[in-house]
């Protein structure tokens, strides 16, 4: 049994909030697993999966309120209705998207609680009326983070916080503790975070098999497309198929001229868009300037494409790969792979991601918007890390006022000046995170009214 993040967000949810919960994330990340594991919580579980009974769909034609809907609902299962102690789960939810809407009604009825699961929800909810705001709250799952990963291959969490107090500290870590981690980083690399491939590591160490299950999620994924969007779905097979060789190439950026020559992006905007909220590609769009606020001057045509799992680009290397990548051949291009593990990371971490690109300046891999400014990200997977004249001259501009940078690299924590180098295993430690005291602010209106 996977240990995850969610499961504490789960028990933190339902312990605070009268709301309903909504998963939403890429199949085959783990949701139903996590969800079903809390579910043992409650006296009474009752699960309702649509795309397994589709006839449950029904159930929400025509109702009259919510008593009709808890008595439809009985109906489909004979476990008892245990007030205040019954969780129900609506599982698939994208294939009777009507749920989501009524899901108002019974929260507000208050006798039992509620959790949703589903993928491909952002094209499924467009045929809603309404998503109920104030009583449904969404969150994304991923699949598992390098941290989650190793966890579960038993590192002691002591390690971890000691590993974050060096990355906030500026502080080398131990050697030993460094190349043993850059080690399990390397396997990360070839297994990803998919949770199947995960627990098929665990139990047998076998590689190959960690394939043959990432190449099923990959064909599933494909044969999700054809499901999911039937009008587009040869563009969105296209594109998806385009991620590895076109990370590949040297700028990385994706080409859309590669998928049919003299088009314009316009035509297949929706297909990319559909890739991003089923969560199965991750866009990096160009940005004008690094300036905040970044969103500002996005480029909604300009941008890289990831796959969402790391581990699931390595499967459509070459059979035989994995062992070099895993014991750090340095006759290997590790770019493409190396920054699909900084974008996965960052994003499961809640970051919006750009990169920016300038004729005269050069390029940046990343940047993102952390502590009310603007850090620039590159990444280096071979020995010339100390090699990164495209960010010496962004950081020298008088005009972008860049404070800090950090170089995600193969090698120890060091920093030299601005610059910090650190093993690229530390970036799970740029949490997207809202400090209290940054999000009070009371007006004082005393003076004001003295005029009066």
């Amino acid at each position: 049994m996977l240990t995850r993040t969610i499961d504490q967000i789960l028990i933190h949810h339902f312990d605070t909030s009268n709301t309903a919960l909504l998963i939403e994330g890429a199949r085959k990340v783990g949701k139903t697993y996590s969800i079903r594991a809390f579910g043992t919580r409650f006296k009474s579980f009752i699960e309702i999966n649509f795309e397994k009974r589709p006839e449950a769909a029904l159930i929400f034609k025509k109702l009259n309120g919510a008593k009709d809907l808890l008595a439809r609902l009985s109906l489909l299962t004979e476990k008892e209705f245990i007030k205040g102690e019954t969780l129900f789960f609506f599982d698939e939810v994208q294939l009777c998207p009507e749920v989501v809407t009524y899901i108002k009604f019974l929260v507000d009825e208050g006798s039992y609680r509620y959790i949703l699961s589903g993928s491909y929800l952002e094209s499924s909810f467009c045929i809603t009326r309404s998503v109920p705001v104030g009583y449904l709250t969404i969150k994304r799952m991923f699949p598992l983070t390098f941290r989650e990963f190793a966890l579960n291959l038993g590192l002691n969490t002591s390690i971890l916080d000691s590993l974050e107090t060096s990355f906030k500290e500026k502080k080398p870590v131990d050697d030993f503790i460094h190349q043993k981690m850059m080690e399990l980083f390397r396997v990360y690399l070839v297994v990803g975070g998919m949770p199947a491939a995960v627990n098929r590591y665990i139990e047998t160490n076998n590689l190959n098999e960690v394939i043959d299950i990432q190449k099923q999620i990959v064909n599933l994924y494909k044969k999700d497309i054809t499901q999911y969007d039937k009008n587009n779905k040869l563009a969105i097979a296209q594109i998806f198929d385009l991620i590895a060789p076109q990370l590949n190439s040297q700028n990385k950026r994706f080409i859309i001229k590669d998928i049919k020559s003299g088009v314009k992006f316009d035509r297949y905007e929706n297909s990319f868009l559909w890739l991003k909220d089923a969560g199965v590609a991750l866009p990096v769009y160009n940005v004008e300037t690094p300036k905040i606020p970044l969103k500002l001057s996005k480029s909604r045509s300009l941008f890289k494409l990831f796959m969402s799992d790391v581990g699931l680009l390595a499967s459509e290397y070459s059979q035989g790969i994995q062992l070099k990548i895993i014991s750090g051949d340095d006759k290997l291009n590790y770019g493409a792979i190396f920054e699909n593990f900084i974008a996965q990371e960052l994003t499961a971490s809640g970051h919006d991601l750009y990169y920016y690109n300038n004729k005269k300046r050069g390029e940046l891999d990343f940047v993102i918007e952390t502590d009310g400014e603007v850090l620039p990200i590159e990444v280096k997977s071979g020995k010339d890390y100390k090699v990164h004249r495209a960010l010496s001259n962004i950081m020298d501009c008088e005009e972008f006022k860049l404070n800090k940078a950090v170089i995600f690299n193969n090698t120890n924590l060091r920093v030299e000046g601005k610059l910090t180098y650190a093993p690229i295993y530390m970036v799970m430690f740029l949490k997207q995170e809202i400090k209290e005291e940054d999000s009070i602010y009371k007006i004082d209106l005393s003076e004001l009214n003295k005029r009066v």
